[in-house]
């Protein structure tokens, strides 16, 4: 007989997080596919709560405090006893980034210890030489013969290459079906009329996020700059100091990421100085939204499936697309075949053939097949 049972583990499950977005997609498919799914994390609505996955749950998470002393080996045996116990009658472990970026270290070291010799899938989005605070771990991913490793993009599959580990890609996927979405009615709460040039950034505030960039493309375009995301990581008193200064109308609301959002925006800008992958650009995609999009490296990536985004260095053909967008709605008499809206109508298509969530089901089967874990 085949898998039954299926756990995704990670530090916390079933919020508005990214990690959390794909996580519940791959439980969508796996369900599908055939597998009874439970989830196990530190934080969440999850099936199986596990507090010592959380991130920060061992003394600030990347730390190794304690681990050479009496209380930190028992600490640790605890947490491995926890997790060996809400993974007792799984099959299949689908790890997602718990032990890929080290915010808790002593929960990487125990998810690792349990599943040695057992099927998984770690599925990373984040590994510690991608960011410059966690440069000096090394002793992340772990990886196992019975485990098959995962990556979001072919920059981190070559890089895993070349640290001596074979990886999977296997890009984001996304809901692609453009369901009908209230702008008006976000645009009122907002407070925002129809004539008002609205600006989302879809994102949590932090410093690779590139809120400067941002606030800068809404005061060079006229527009009101809209961020959705909290501060976090210690950003609060530098967004404040960058909101404060804006030469533009700034709203700081946070909103989940719903198609309601794309539909009340006129432009989503997307700054980043890196990202893993990048969801809001394929997001926009998808809801018929320009969007400007920062130079990072996997965005040339995506980019190359054949994605038309504006660059924050030529704002001139933003304010050209968005005064032929102006006028197409004004116009009845015009036609669809504008050059804008061929745009739009072309990233969509771009979208719904890459990066649907029934690409995603398809490279999963193959990886599940090719292992011999398809139920």
């Amino acid at each position: 007989m085949g898998m039954i049972r299926c756990a995704i583990v990670s530090f916390r499950l079933g919020l508005s997080d990214g990690v959390s977005v794909v996580a519940g997609h791959w439980q969508q498919i796996l369900e599908a596919i055939g597998f009874e799914v439970v989830t196990v994390a530190g934080e969440g609505p999850v099936d199986r709560l596990v507090p010592g996955l959380s991130i920060g749950a061992h003394s600030g998470g990347g730390d190794d405090t304690g681990g050479s002393h009496r209380s930190g080996t028992a600490d640790a045996r605890g947490l491995a006893e926890a997790v060996s116990d809400a993974l007792a009658d799984v099959d299949l472990t689908v790890v997602e980034n718990l032990c890929t970026i080290p915010l808790n270290l002593p929960a990487a070291r125990a998810v690792a210890q349990v599943l040695k010799g057992q099927p998984a899938i770690l599925h990373h989005h984040d590994p510690p030489w991608q960011r410059s605070r966690f440069a000096a771990v090394t002793e992340l991913p772990p990886t196992d013969p019975r485990w098959r490793h995962v990556v979001i993009n072919r920059l981190t599959a070559e890089q895993f290459r070349e640290r001596g580990l074979d990886a999977t890609v296997i890009y984001n996927g996304f809901n692609t079906n453009a369901a009908p979405a209230n702008r008006s009615g976000l645009r009122a709460t907002l407070g925002v009329d129809d004539q008002t040039l609205l600006i989302a950034h879809p994102v949590r505030a932090i410093p690779r996020k590139n809120i400067p960039a941002a606030v800068a493309i809404a005061e060079a375009l006229g527009g009101t700059y809209w961020l959705l995301g909290e501060a976090e990581d210690g950003y609060q008193p530098t967004l404040d100091k960058v909101l404060a200064a804006a030469r533009c109308e700034v709203i700081h609301r946070p909103v989940a990421r719903t198609p309601d959002i794309y539909a009340a925006a006129d432009l989503v800008v997307f700054p980043s100085e890196w990202e893993g992958f990048g969801n809001p650009p394929i997001e926009a995609a998808i809801w018929g939204k320009p969007c400007v999009v920062g130079d990072y490296p996997v965005a040339k990536e995506l980019a190359a499936f054949g994605f038309r985004w504006f660059s924050a260095t030529n704002l001139n053909e933003v304010r050209s697309f968005l005064d032929d967008i102006t006028d197409v709605a004004a116009d009845t008499t015009t036609t669809a075949d504008t050059s804008a809206a061929h745009i739009l109508e072309h990233n969509r298509a771009v979208a719904v053939t890459h990066f649907s969530l029934k690409r995603v089901r398809a490279d999963l089967e193959a990886l599940l097949s090719t292992a011999g874990w398809l139920p």
